[in-house]
């Protein structure tokens, strides 16, 4: 941000980073905290006329995502709300215009957060109201036609809600002539899931199958880094689409590519002028980059996100049997098989168990990747533990995860992790375990009452059991936080009995993290 922004005499809101970065120009000051605080906090409203929080209940829950804090705001401020951590929660200068807050009041977990958001546009700064969200199709549709001009659209398709919605609103604009798309068979896809996508485009007639598992695997052969696996997946990607395009004889400067990435992949992309990088979406590797730097890709979601995407999706008049599908990553498996460079042992912490195989976090606007900290603490009720997994990640140091034990073949003291890449096994191995989690989840209507439901392979076991199964329901409503969901205590252990029946795997954990401070994805 300019400085001079801060002196235009404009309505400026600083969120989160953005209070301390207003307190830092305009002479407060700004140090770390004693703790961390992510996740769930309380708001405490400091005075009853701000006009920020006009029609604001006290003792408010918010989302929080940091450890620095405001310690002294800056001269003309004032504290207008406090945590019991951070007691700089929120701060004004009503006469300039300017407030802070430390929390995120953009997320749904801020429960009067749209409040907030709109007594800052619509009474600070006396924007109109008059947005018609029924609006959307047509604008983004007319978007499509001036972006793509004269040339045809040709689509990666993963069967996913983003892809297939923005590969309707490019054939709703301009044609069924001019749109034709490719679903990828990586091999890195859950059971079932190619005959899934045949069955929704059957009636197109305009996507075709293309087998691509062996030189998707054969590339990832040796890929331990999550951010390695993410590169190679997206050249791979690169390399398809280049081959088909030659193939089709498109390069005669007609064909353009349509992705469906959305905001929240932007964002952890580092794909804003600030952002950091959380983890590099496949549509977001060198290879795509370039193709974006020439002009040659339409992205009609990506300035929403999956809540909106589906509404759109609604509007489109798609099968609530795909709109309401679990989210998946376009890496696939791949990025739910986690590897290991060294053999190395569990090691007793005095809070539990430090896992040395290490997973995508976010502790503040900044990427983390960290050991997890297993604790030994079934059959306590998962709520109490998911407040105890909070209180874990704010106090220790380099733990951005919780997880607790479900079942295991033998005691976390004698397991260790292994040495491992993807392999086929693995990765079918994975895919054994996510097919009887769905299934389970579907017969007992669990799955409508999650957003996702990752399922992850981590190189942790004994013996000849050499991994284990972890399992992360999440609520959320657009990806950008998410809280851990607590699974009935029966149809938890009916699952883990199932999976534990599977020789190779040594034991079933639970994720107990919100997000922040764990992505909803381990990689």
């Amino acid at each position: 941000m300019q400085p001079g922004v801060l002196s235009a005499g404009i309505p400026v809101l600083g969120i989160c980073y953005g209070q301390q970065l207003i307190t830092q120009l305009m002479g407060g000051r700004v140090q770390p905290g004693e703790k961390g605080e992510y996740g769930l906090a309380l708001l405490d409203l400091a005075v009853d006329d701000s006009p920020l929080f006009k029609g604001v209940t006290n003792h408010q829950q918010v989302w929080m995502s940091h450890k620095d804090k405001v310690a002294e705001p800056p001269p003309g401020f004032r504290v207008i709300g406090t945590t019991s951590t951070c007691e700089t929660g929120a701060i004004e200068n009503a006469e300039k215009r300017i407030y802070g807050v430390q929390f995120h009041p953009e997320v749904v977990h801020t429960t009067e957060g749209m409040r907030i958001l709109s007594n800052f546009l619509f009474d600070i700064c006396g924007c109109d109201k008059d947005w018609n969200p029924g609006e959307r199709v047509e604008l983004t549709e007319q978007q499509i036609r001036d972006r793509v001009g004269d040339r045809n659209v040709f689509f990666f398709v993963s069967g996913g809600v983003d892809s297939t919605v923005a590969f309707m609103l490019c054939l709703d604009a301009l044609g069924s002539e001019r749109v034709t798309g490719v679903y990828v068979d990586t091999g890195l896809m859950r059971d079932a899931e190619t005959q899934f996508v045949r069955d929704t485009f059957a009636g197109l007639g305009l996507v075709r199958i293309e087998d691509c598992a062996e030189q998707f695997l054969n590339a990832l052969e040796g890929a331990r880094e999550p951010e390695l696996k993410r590169h190679i997946i997206g050249e791979q990607f690169v390399k398809v689409q280049e081959r088909i395009i030659e193939e089709r004889g498109l390069l005669n400067g007609k064909w353009i590519l349509g992705q469906g990435t959305i905001y929240p992949d932007t964002i952890e992309s580092g794909g804003t002028a600030k952002a950091a990088t959380i983890k590099t979406h496949h549509n977001r590797v060198p290879g795509i980059q370039k193709l974006m730097d020439a002009g040659l890709i339409v992205e009609p979601l990506a300035d929403y996100y999956k809540d909106e995407v589906r509404a759109i999706g609604r509007e489109l008049g798609l099968a609530p049997a795909l709109l309401n599908r679990h989210p998946f990553p376009g890496p696939g498996l791949a990025i739910r098989c986690l590897c290991a460079d060294e053999d190395k042992p569990v090691e007793r912490v005095p809070d539990g168990y430090l896992i040395p195989v290490k997973s995508v976090g976010v502790q503040g606007d900044f990427r983390t990747y960290a050991p997890v900290l297993a604790i030994d603490a079934f059959p306590t009720a998962a709520s109490r533990l998911q407040d105890q997994a909070t209180e874990l990640v704010n106090r220790t140091a380099n733990v951005n995860r919780v997880i607790a034990r479900v079942a295991t073949r033998e005691g976390l003291e004698h397991q260790k992790v292994f040495a491992s890449t993807l392999t086929h096994g693995r990765i079918a191995l994975l895919r054994e375990a996510d097919a009887i989690v769905r299934e389970m989840s579907a017969e007992s209507g669990f799955d409508a009452e999650v957003w996702q439901f990752p399922v992850i392979l981590i190189p942790v076991g004994a013996g000849e059991a050499r991994d284990s199964i972890v399992l992360r329901p999440i609520q959320s409503v657009d990806g950008m936080t998410a809280d851990s969901v607590s699974m009935p205590d029966e149809l938890l252990h009916a699952m883990a009995g199932r999976l534990m029946a599977i020789p190779e795997i040594a034991g079933v954990f639970y994720d107990l993290t919100h997000k922040p401070p764990g992505t909803i994805e381990w990689e």
